[in-house]
Order: structure tokens, then C-alpha cells, then sequence
């Protein structure tokens, strides 16, 4: 049975990276896939964006708030620093413990760690990035990340068996400047594969992007602002279905790069 498809989406808050995660999730379920999505945000949306419905929700919880499972995997107590915990915790048995499901996406939330700074050696870091590791790695199923703009999830090991990074980006200093920070940590971490995809875009073109990121990005698309996507969001309805020239430019970035596998 080969992999399906391991994907990470970041980007600065704000510009739609969860909605476009999201959307690509419910691309691939459509296309008869297996998908499992990751909510590796912190500000953890993902099964909104998804349509999961609200008691679903509620009756889950993240990898991270989990003190129990966190001391069980790491022989650590959660929240504290200076002590001994587990570097490798065993963690194959996690995900169908903590995995939520509805149309043929099943959703893991993992959550944030609340101590420490970026890539804080404590038990909470440590047990979310050996499963991210393990998602990635061995997971048989399309994974789909909805990361932070940090990557603080990704591990070296981690980074380099993602089949591709896709940065979302607006037309905006700010968001690029963003970018090309998310860009120079890929790099680092040994990513080969890392796109852009602009986002709510007005008056503008793909060409005029590129310029403006620059050459260490490739814009492999565009989604022009729409109203709709907007009034789905305060209505709380699921965008796949209310705005489909979205959906197609999503669709086609999601082809491009599967072609470049």
C-alpha cells in the first residue's frame, strides 16, 4: 500500500492557511482518499474550517492538554522544566485514541505547549514532535498539517519526510516578510519542496507576487478575494460547497503539487 500524500501548510495568521488546509482535506476525501488532518496550530480551528460538527468537537481534546497521556508517554510532569522525561515516547497508539471523524477526514488535534520558548526541550515539545514524526513517517493515510508560522512542530527528521511545504501568503509586507522567515526555516530543516499560494488577492497577478517574494518562493497560485467565503465564515457553513472558483484554484494548486512529487 504506498504513502498518500504528507503535507504542511503554513503561513502568518490571517491570511486563510486553515481554510485552505482545510479545503485541500475535503479535495483529497473527495477524491476518495483517506485523509487524517493535523491541527498543529495553536489557535486550533481546523475542525470548524472542516465542518466538524460542534459536539464533536467539544468531546475532543488536544495532544497537549492531555497531562495524563503526557506524563504516561515522557515520565515527565507536564509544565515543569529541569527534570529527566523520555526523548523517543512511544506513540503508535495515539492517534485512534484522540482522532475525531466525519466524511471520511479524521481530525487530531494536537495543541500548543503553554511553557517555554521556541523549541522548548520540555515534555510537551518532545511528545508532539515524535508524533508529528510518526504521522508523517508511518502514517498510511494522506496527512494534511495545518501548521504555525513557527514550524515549532517540525523536527529535522520530521521536516525532511514532508512531501512538500505550502506557504499561504495575502499581498501584504508583513505576509512576506513572514514567508520568507517560514522559507529560510524549511530550508534549514532540509525541505526540499516549498510553494506559495497567494491568497485574497485584489488587483493584482501571480507575476506581480512573485516579484515581491522574490525568488526563494514559488507562487504556484492565486485566489482572488471573495465576498462568499467571508459570509461563509460568519455564518459558520462550509466553504467547499458555497464558493467554487476557490475550491478550483485550490484543486489545481494541489495537482501542481502532487505533479512535482
Amino acid at each position: 500500500m504506498s504513502k498518500g500524500l504528507k503535507l504542511a501548510v503554513s503561513g502568518k495568521g490571517g491570511v486563510g492557511k486553515t481554510t485552505i488546509s482545510s479545503l485541500i482535506c475535503q479535495i483529497l476525501a473527495r477524491e476518495g482518499k483517506q485523509v487524517l488532518a493535523v491541527d498543529a496550530d495553536p489557535d486550533a480551528n481546523l475542525g470548524m474550517a472542516l465542518g466538524f460538527a460542534p459536539e464533536s468537537l467539544e468531546k475532543s481534546i488536544t495532544i497537549a492538554q492531555d497531562r495524563k497521556l503526557i506524563k504516561e508517554k515522557t515520565g515527565a510532569e507536564p509544565g515543569s522544566s529541569g527534570q529527566w522525561f523520555a526523548l523517543n515516547p512511544t506513540v503508535e497508539d495515539i492517534p485512534d485514541r484522540y482522532v475525531v471523524s466525519e466524511n471520511g477526514i479524521k481530525l487530531l488535534q494536537m495543541g500548543a505547549v503553554s511553557s517555554g520558548g521556541g523549541g522548548c526541550a520540555c515534555p510537551e515539545s518532545t511528545l508532539l514532535k515524535t508524533l508529528l514524526n510518526h504521522l508523517i513517517v508511518d502514517e498510511q493515510d494522506a496527512v494534511i498539517v495545518d501548521m504555525e508560522a513557527g514550524l515549532e512542530h517540525l523536527g529535522r527528521g520530521t521536516a525532511q519526510s514532508v512531501d512538500a511545504l505550502l506557504i499561504v501568503i495575502e499581498q501584504g509586507q508583513r505576509s512576506f516578510t513572514t514567508a520568507k522567515t517560514i522559507v529560510k526555516l524549511a530550508r534549514d530543516l532540509g525541505v526540499t519542496k516549498v510553494y506559495g499560494v497567494a491568497n485574497k488577492i485584489v488587483n493584482t497577478t501571480v507575476e506581480e507576487i512573485q516579484q515581491q517574494i522574490g525568488k526563494d518562493l514559488q507562487i504556484i497560485g492565486a485566489i482572488p478575494y471573495t465576498p462568499g467565503a467571508v459570509t461563509c465564515d460568519y455564518k459558520g457553513e462550509n466553504i467547499i460547497d458555497a464558493c467554487p472558483t476557490i475550491v478550483d484554484e485550490v484543486r489545481s494548486v494541489l495537482e501542481k503539487i502532487k505533479a512535482n512529487l
